[in-house]
């Protein structure tokens, strides 16, 4: 017997005689390896009678090194020893072997007699005597032990894709589920996750919970210290005018974001093709691999400017050598403004219509009044810049110029009829035919009436008949009339409207210098604030309806001005002329009465005196 053994014996023999509860088999004549086989030691352990701490620790130090001992929450290698349909009998080479059900090895189905696996000491004996090992809590324990040591090291794992979750995946790394949060796939955008499922990646453990026993894993991490290093090596590298191969990354409205292999650029729109274009993914689309050339770039190189269009010819170096100002040409509105329409002639060569040169006319309009994008045009080419690429076209050259016989057209005195176009706060524009438009001034509307605003008087798209008044064939401008198409009221209106002649009128507008009176006829005159005084001292009102008389009359000027207070003020100087008139007869009659008396005393005191 060894030195060990006999030391173990003689504990338990002193642990007996103190009184430590132990299995009826174990008795002072059992061996040590006896007594460890059959000892209970799920009583020992719960301490059903109290064992000195120091002796206990000294026991447990004894027993080590001893054939067959393990430690319970111990994880050690076994060895398979028998596999049945259900289970795997497996051997630590203690006193007996565990058995641990096949399910624990589901991950490993080809397992077999001789197999080496890690197992968990779960207990060292059950209530049946049998020891309770565990695989599956073993590999969480190791797996943990790895998953820590990996993030503490940043040591590189593999990890099994088993399926989508929200907002992420699911990652088995040493038999633990992780998170692949969505965003820690990949660098770029991912458009399809199922692409990625039950798939075998690499991984960086990036965080870990211990109290909620989360892991979370990120593949991008990885690519990213990958591109930091192609990154410096590429910017390093880095020329105006190098072309390069990149990977479309990102498309937006303004441009597309190019993958250089860890440096992003940016094509902007405009150097995308020498056409217009809407949209760049008119032209490209995601992870197309293409060619760009290096345009610019900042200080650190961390904004990269990009062309595409640049690895291609000028289309302009392509245009037609024979071409000249004078030539027609056709082409389609690809771009449209208010001020002119954009004709593409050529693949990426454009010209540049004018508004005013795409009708005779001369009143104001916007170039959608005559095209649309999309439209197919003629033109005639105005000028031609082949260094400055450059081209003005113009489409009313195509046509003749309707001032070319204007004035045979359009003699002064002539009566026309025309479209109101526009007008503007002094007059009216009228439009005689397609480029050839007269103004009709305010005070030319109309002979009687007073009109503020052309907008009074006529609206956008009336046919208004005029007669030309002046016209200027350099200027290219007419001078028109509407009133003079009609006869002129005023002549009539000269009779009617005599100096003080009364006339019934209606007050149509009243202000501080007076009001507005209409007549029956709708003649307006003007009645000045002192004479529209009424008889009782109050003055007329908007809407009232009185007698007015004329005072004053200008045909030249068209105006009339009347007063209603002179009417009964004349009335009143009538009354008091016949009043003095029948006063002064009065006092006539009176002073021959009384000379009549004093002539009939004087006769009768000289009849007295005869007496």
């Amino acid at each position: 017997m060894s030195e060990e053994s006999k030391q173990a014996e003689t504990q338990v023999e002193a642990q007996e005689t103190q009184g430590v509860a132990t299995t009826e088999k174990a008795t002072k004549k059992e061996s040590p390896k006896d007594f460890l086989k059959n000892f209970d030691w799920h009583k020992y352990e719960e301490g059903i009678e109290a064992v000195d701490e120091s002796k206990l620790k000294e026991f447990e130090k004894a027993l080590e090194g001893t054939v067959g001992f393990v430690k319970e929450r111990d994880v050690i290698e076994g060895t398979v020893i028998r596999v049945t349909e259900r289970d795997a009998i497996i051997d630590i080479n203690s006193k007996s072997e565990g058995v641990i059900s096949l399910n624990e090895f589901r991950y490993n189905p080809n397992l077999a007699v001789g197999d080496k696996v890690e197992v968990l000491v779960d207990k060292r004996e059950d209530s049946t005597g049998q020891l309770v090992l565990s695989h599956k809590k073993a590999r969480v324990i190791k797996a943990w032990e790895r998953v820590n040591n990996a993030h503490e090291t940043g040591e590189v794992v593999n990890g099994f894709v088993k399926c989508r979750t929200r907002g992420g995946m699911i990652v088995d790394v040493f038999g633990i589920e992780a998170f692949l949060p969505g965003s820690q796939i990949d660098v770029k955008p991912i458009r399809d996750y199922d692409q990625y499922v039950e798939k075998t990646m690499e991984f960086k453990v990036v965080k870990i919970n211990h109290e909620f026993k989360n892991v979370v894993v990120s593949h991008k991490a990885l690519i990213e210290a990958d591109i930091e290093l192609q990154k410096k090596e590429i910017i390093g590298q880095l020329e105006k005018g190098q072309v390069l191969e990149g990977v479309v990354k990102n498309i937006t409205s303004y441009g597309v974001f190019v993958d250089l292999g860890g440096v992003d650029g940016l094509v902007h729109i405009t150097d995308l093709s020498w056409s217009r274009i809407n949209h760049p993914n008119e032209v490209l689309e995601l992870d197309q691999k293409l060619n760009v050339v290096i345009l610019d770039f900042d200080d650190d190189k961390s904004r990269i400017q990009l062309g595409l269009k640049q690895l291609s010819a000028h289309p302009w170096e392509a245009l037609d050598k024979d071409l000249k100002v004078g030539d027609k040409v056709t082409g389609e509105v690809v771009v449209l403004a208010d001020y002119g329409a954009f004709i593409e002639i050529a693949d990426g060569v454009e010209g540049l219509i004018h508004v005013s040169e795409m009708s005779w006319s001369t009143h104001l309009r916007s170039a959608q009044d005559f095209v649309q994008v999309g439209d197919k045009v003629e033109a005639q080419i105005l000028t031609l810049d082949r260094e400055e690429r450059k081209m003005s076209l113009g489409m009313k050259q195509l046509h003749p110029d309707p001032w070319t016989d204007i004035t045979s057209k359009y003699p002064v005195g002539s009566t026309h009829k025309g479209t109101v176009r526009n007008y503007t706060n002094f007059g009216v524009f009228v439009e005689l035919e397609e480029g050839i438009d007269g103004l009709v001034y305010i005070s030319d509307l109309s002979w009687t009436k007073k009109i503020k605003h052309p907008s009074e008087f006529v609206s956008i798209g009336d046919t208004l008949e005029v007669q030309v008044l002046e016209l200027d064939v350099e200027g290219r401008k007419l001078n028109l009339g509407h009133k003079q198409t009609q006869k002129n009221p005023w002549d009539a209106h000269e009779e009617t409207y005599t100096i003080d002649s009364v006339h019934e009128g209606t007050v149509k507008e009243k202000n501080d210098k007076g009001a507005v009176v209409v007549f029956e006829d709708g003649v307006e005159a003007f009645a000045p604030g002192r004479h529209i005084e009424k008889e009782d001292g109050s003055k007329i009102e908007k809407g009232d309806k009185d007698q007015f008389k004329v005072i004053e009359f200008s045909k030249e000027y068209r105006r009339i001005v009347v007063s209603h207070t002179a009417i009964f003020k004349e009335q009143e100087t009538k009354n008091v002329k016949a009043a003095n008139k029948k006063a002064a007869e009065v006092e006539k009659t009176t002073l021959g009465d009384i000379e009549g008396l004093a002539d009939l005393k004087k006769k009768m005191e000289e009849d007295k005196k005869k007496k």
